[in-house]
């Protein structure tokens, strides 16, 4: 059987630049502002990306000694099917091809090229190349498709070249969001917003959009709409998983993929709370619908782009160049190691007769060139779809389910497999695999009863794996 390269060209470095690069794409730059107008208030905003990140960091210490546990090429698959049995692996598979991965992908490379746009007016998402009845091709749509191919294309040479171009984009957008943040504190400090964004920080008031009004919350409501806006924290702290689907290209895994776990998501989290310290420097929290430059707030940021409304409050124009550059390189590193990553998962699946065949096979490169493809195909046709927003929603459901399914396999296999052998035990077990599943369950539980549409659809997305897993093992039977 075919696995991935045994050349272990991936050091901790590499591994954890993996977990923050795959991470960090542009929900940090946008998102903040749904959940401003959903929670209403600095405490509750800064509470929402701060529990997000305990939420992963707790992910994180579980998804380690399975890591140590199972150091093998395909990671959380390979985790949840020694729990659970191949139907359970099978399903997770499925949705992270169908979904979760391709359609991050293909949201990701949209927005480098929206960012585009915005310097080379050509890329604009608004100039169309081809319309067919209510069917659009945006020249925006082309260029993430060109990104995606290319990225697939460079990745299929071989381990180093993905290698290096995660060290460059992941290293670059860190140290241009902590310029930012740095930026925002000494330039952008005679703003004075953080003294008037901290006077009440835990006012329970959202924004009506019926009313478009601020209005207060009852207890429930609050809890409701806090829960609700951590769709946005933890979508953009998502990904940090990639890095156990290319376990078997990493040198000692056991040892370096429970350490670039920690080290990766706690090093994002950081990040995330500075950057959102910094808008709520340079940016009232609460804005009003139309309006124009600081008084929209971080909470009706033009297009929802707050990071860009904060780097022009800071540099004047330039910070609009200046934010779609950033922008462009965190999108084009994060694409880049969810490309590398993610098709040795389908490789891995492939072996094990649960995917294309072909895409088990590597390359003379020795990486899984097929499995690299099929997913680039996918991730453009998703891209062309024009659903990959509506796809967002239904992953971040779909994701957090399946997170919650592998910790609880790390608590099954505790008792079905006590003598497997864990070079890495999770600190404080059970407690934080059992606080992550209470806390990460709490959101799912909100998700499900007040974003009850998207959820439902990311579950029947979920579900539809069981009959398609059915029909392959039907049909591998007639061949055999």
């Amino acid at each position: 059987m075919k696995t991935p390269s045994d050349k272990k060209g991936l050091g901790l470095l590499d591994a954890t630049l993996i977990v923050s690069g795959s991470m960090i794409g542009s929900g940090i730059f946008i998102v903040s502002a749904g959940m401003a107008r959903g929670v209403g208030s600095s405490g509750w905003l800064l509470l929402a990306w701060l529990l997000a990140g305990v939420i992963t960091l707790l992910g994180a210490l579980s998804y380690g000694e399975l890591a140590g546990m199972m150091p093998k090429a395909g990671g959380q698959y390979v985790y949840i099917q020694k729990a659970f049995g191949k139907l359970t692996g099978f399903v997770y598979g499925w949705t992270v091809f169908t979904v979760i991965q391709t359609g991050v992908i293909a949201a990701v490379a949209v927005a480098f090229a929206k960012y585009t746009g915005q310097i080379f007016p050509f890329w604009n998402e608004n100039h169309v190349l081809l319309q067919i009845s209510t069917f659009t091709v945006s020249w925006a749509q082309v260029l993430a498709i060109g990104l995606i191919l290319f990225l697939t294309a460079v990745n299929t040479m071989g381990i180093e070249e993905g290698k290096w171009l995660q060290r460059l984009f992941t290293l670059s957008k860190m140290v241009a969001i902590l310029g930012l943040v740095v930026a925002a504190f000494v330039i952008g400090g005679e703003h004075n917003y953080w003294g008037e964004n901290l006077q009440n920080p835990f006012s329970a008031v959202t924004f009506s959009n019926t009313g478009e009004q601020w209005e207060t919350l009852g207890s429930l409501a609050l809890l409701a709409a806090f829960g609700t806006a951590m769709v946005g924290s933890l979508f953009s702290s998502d990904a940090w998983n990639n890095v156990t689907f290319i376990a078997g290209e990493i040198r000692q895994p056991e040892r370096n993929i429970p350490r670039s776990l920690f080290l990766g998501t706690l090093l994002v989290t950081l990040l995330y709370l500075l950057a959102n310290i910094a808008y709520l420097t340079v940016l009232p929290l609460q804005g009003q619908p139309d309006a124009v430059g600081v008084s929209a707030g971080i909470s009706h940021a033009p297009f929802e782009r707050v990071g860009t409304l904060a780097a022009q409050t800071i540099f004047g124009e330039p910070g609009l160049l200046i934010m779609a550059l950033l922008i462009m390189v965190s999108t084009f590193g994060c694409n880049n190691g969810m490309i590398l990553a993610g098709a040795r998962l389908f490789s891995t699946m492939a072996n094990d007769g649960l995917f294309f065949k072909a895409a088990g096979t590597l390359n003379k490169n020795g990486v899984p060139a097929n499995a690299l493809w099929a997913q680039a195909i996918w991730a453009s046709v998703l891209c062309l779809s024009g659903s990959y927003g509506h796809l967002l929603n239904y992953c971040t459901f779909a994701s957090l389910l399946f997170y919650m399914v592998t910790v609880a396999g790390l608590l099954r296999l505790r008792k079905t497999e006590p003598d497997m052998q864990r070079p890495y035990k999770v600190v404080g077990y059970p407690v934080v695999p059992v606080l992550y599943l209470l806390l990460a369950g709490f959101v799912a539980v909100s998700l499900m009863v007040f974003e009850w549409k998207n959820s439902g659809i990311g579950l029947g997305i979920v579900a539809l794996g069981v009959p398609v897993y059915y029909w392959i093992q039907a049909k591998a039977a007639k061949i055999q």
